[in-house]
């Protein structure tokens, strides 16, 4: 018997293939704060408010069950996807996104509407209004459909 040792014989190390392993999403995990880190441009940034799309079955099977409100447009932006609705009672305005607006016009400022309210995530301290319907469009004010007719009303 020789006395060499005998080694293991030499593995190359396993490399992980180019692609990654798991998805990759358009958007971050909410409240995960990559943009602050420099991880996303500011243009890039996620929105914190869930949309008809990407809003739970649960929730929208509980804002589906609540009341009916009624309130006026106080501003709406079709460029930025987003505007708020007075409510009828008074209290603090409600946020609504393009998502969650019914109907063929885009709402304007005065035009009167019904809705239904989800918490927004993730305290659920603050509403945006959901199942927004015009009822009676703002009088002598053009409106506009969202194919981009333009209607006087």
């Amino acid at each position: 018997m020789t006395s060499e040792s005998t080694s293991p014989p030499v593995v190359p190390p396993l490399h992980s293939p180019k692609s990654p392993v798991w998805p990759t999403f358009p958007f971050h995990r909410e409240g995960s704060r990559v943009w602050e880190r420099g991880g996303v441009p500011p243009r890039d940034l996620p929105s914190p408010l869930p949309t008809k799309r990407t809003r739970t079955y649960s929730a929208t099977a509980r804002a589906s069950a609540g009341p009916v409100f009624k309130g006026i447009c106080k501003q709406f932006s079709r460029s930025q996807g987003h505007g708020f609705i007075t409510p009828e009672n008074g209290s603090e305005d409600i946020f609504v996104h393009v998502s969650d607006i019914e109907g063929e016009y885009v709402p304007v400022e005065g035009d009167e509407v019904t809705y239904k309210m989800c918490p927004i995530p993730p305290k659920n301290q603050k509403f945006q209004a959901v199942e927004v319907v015009l009822t009676q469009l703002a009088p002598h004010t053009p409106h506009e459909t969202w194919s981009g007719q333009v209607v006087g009303s």
